[in-house]
């Protein structure tokens, strides 16, 4: 067992609950839209409604989400709300199921509800991280949470396909909403510190967090790359599954084993991101990660060939891109939990979900019409260059000079 799980009590508590809710998270990704297919017969149109549903209240509410957090305070009594919160939501699918009063409205009401709980759920859970977590062990805290989370991409779609096959949609929703108790337990049984709240009643709480990112090159930085990723990947991920299926043929099962090599390779880069960023420094490794990232999905617009090559690029595509992605995710989370004030923490976390989440559906949207306009290959190759030049942000930042963690800045 880590030092850090075996040492610190409420870590290792906040760490079994998160995990066990990844694992149901991944669960409800396949389940939840299937209740809609299979059980409710939704169309394209109802089925684009429903992710809508679930991705508006990052725009519509994470930066009020974080004022309010930072002003509130008692973060893990909202995490614990929200986590119960959602339990509930999900568990009112199968109830309405069982008793014929299931419709495409409460799949609406509840994916709204559900990502605004989310919303809550995110904002506070920076400000927590840091109260469990001594400074000098926040990177290799967020490679065991992003390892638990690569993990759960590997067996969560397993699991819950399984699920959906013997039990049903809706009741497979049951898991996961034992799951989000699990974590809520979790949250119950730990007992950190948390720093003080906001005390300014000003109408300008709500933009602190936005005015903060804008006057630190390093946030600045990080939110301006992850975003242009975030933008080109959904660009990306919009068609790259009708590319595979329809242009390079592939079958659905060894499509699900293509997918699942991005899990592996996410895995192995949670162990191995504490030993690159002491090796490079945590700057570097961090834009290190914004290359490694996107760039292996250039094999996907070049594959070709017999069915064994095609294969082959695909897996070491989603592999080293998997890899990459938890070497960006684990350096970038630890970076901000390092420079970002505790005043302001919640606000700024809510500006940052803002922007980078907000890019996603923009994003998808764009795909879908460069696909139709130029073809399935050509915006592939805008998609995977256009992600890899969000690395261009971080080259002439501060980040590049960050051997260790920077110090936390002024609020």
């Amino acid at each position: 067992m880590p030092r850090l799980l075996r040492e610190n009590r409420d870590f290792r508590g906040f760490f079994v609950g998160q995990s066990i809710s990844l694992l149901g998270d991944q669960i409800t990704l396949i389940a939840l839209p299937l209740v809609g297919v299979l059980v409710l017969h939704a169309g394209a149109a109802q089925m684009g409604y429903l992710t809508t549903a679930e991705l508006l209240p990052n725009l519509l509410f994470a930066l009020h989400a974080g004022a309010w957090v930072d002003r509130f305070g008692r973060r893990r009594q909202l995490m614990l709300a929200a986590d119960v919160g959602r339990a509930a939501l999900l568990a009112s699918i199968p109830v309405a199921y069982v008793f014929d009063a299931l419709t495409l409205e409460q799949l609406y009401v509840a994916g709204f509800l559900y990502g605004t709980l989310s919303v809550l759920f995110f904002v506070s859970y920076s400000t927590l991280f840091v109260a469990l977590v001594p400074r000098e062990q926040y990177v290799e805290a967020n490679s065991l949470l992003n390892g638990s989370r690569a993990l759960s991409f590997v067996g969560g779609p397993s699991v819950g396909g399984f699920l959906v096959q013997v039990l049903s949609a809706p009741v497979t929703l049951v898991v996961d909403a034992v799951s989000f108790l699990a974590s809520a337990l979790s949250l119950v049984r730990i007992s950190p510190v948390e720093p003080p709240t906001d005390s300014d009643e000003g109408g300008g709480r709500v933009a602190a967090g936005i005015r903060y990112i804008r006057h630190s090159p390093i946030v600045r930085a990080s939110l301006l790359a992850t975003a242009t990723i975030n933008l080109f990947n959904f660009v990306f991920w919009a068609l790259f599954i009708l590319y595979a299926t329809k242009s390079l043929e592939v079958r659905p099962g060894l499509l699900g084993v293509v997918l699942g090599a991005a899990s592996v390779g996410g895995v192995l880069g949670s162990i191995l991101t504490g030993r690159i960023s002491r090796r490079i420094g945590i700057g570097p490794a961090f834009a290190l990660g914004c290359v490694l990232f996107p760039t292996p999905l250039v094999l996907v617009p070049l594959a070709g060939g017999s069915d064994w090559a095609v294969a082959g690029f695909l897996f070491c595509a989603e592999f080293l891109s998997g890899f990459g992605v938890m070497i960006l995710d684990i350096t970038g989370a630890s970076i901000k939990a390092a420079v970002i004030p505790d005043a302001l923490r919640a606000r700024a976390a809510g500006a940052y979900m803002l922007v980078n989440y907000g890019v996603r559906p923009i994003g998808a949207f764009l795909g879908g019409v460069l696909g139709s306009q130029l073809g399935l290959r050509p915006t592939l190759w805008i998609a995977t260059v256009g992600a890899i030049a969000g690395v261009l942000w971080v080259l002439p930042s501060p980040i590049m000079g960050l051997r260790e963690l920077p110090e936390e800045a002024e609020a």
